[in-house]
């Protein structure tokens, strides 16, 4: 009789740690499975920063929308605009109006176009990607002097800021680029 009840009570300390590690098992897969869900959304934005300073370059490089006096590219854009002072200024993907603003939408760039209207990015991941110039400079240009020494050539330095964010997420994630562009020297 007394084996018995010792034989109860091993049982039900077995099936209570059987119990405890069960709730422990499904408690950490459920931590690891909002981790990853976490670490994919972070992707998704980094993707959609990455994706806005690309638009900046994209444009920059259209040759129909530099060669349209009636449309600004985003970087003549931005020498036109404020002076970045990186000592003194900071750049935050929610400064409305301050610098000069670009978007990636789902419809994608196209050649001729100032991508300035905001939109979703991917609406599959319901995210939405941005982007910040500003200029910074304008100093002579370093490295290969022999071609450019003595010219009228200078480096015009600007700061790019992509942002991007995934909906239902209060975080934004950043990436920020220095850009020099060989352009003609200011008088």
């Amino acid at each position: 009789m007394k084996q018995q009840g010792l034989v109860m009570v091993f049982a039900l300390l077995v099936l209570l740690s059987i119990t405890v590690l069960g709730v422990s098992a499904v408690t950490s897969s459920l931590s690891q499975s909002k981790m990853a869900v976490s670490m994919q959304q972070s992707g998704l934005a980094f993707d959609a920063a990455e994706s806005a300073i690309a638009g900046v370059f994209f444009e920059s490089e259209d040759e129909t929308l530099l060669t349209d006096p009636s449309k600004t590219d985003p970087l003549s854009e931005a020498r036109q605009g404020n002076v970045f002072d990186p000592a003194t200024d900071s750049m935050s993907c929610f400064d409305e109006g301050e610098w000069t603003d670009r978007y990636m939408t789902e419809g994608g760039l196209s050649t001729g176009d100032r991508h300035v209207v905001n939109g979703t990015y991917q609406s599959a991941a319901s995210s939405k990607s941005w982007s910040r110039t500003a200029f910074i400079r304008e100093q002579a240009c370093r490295g290969s002097s022999n071609v450019i020494g003595g010219s009228n050539v200078n480096c015009h330095v600007f700061i790019i800021r992509g942002c991007g964010k995934v909906a239902g997420k209060s975080s934004v994630v950043a990436n920020s680029l220095a850009a020099s562009v060989f352009g003609p020297a200011s008088q």
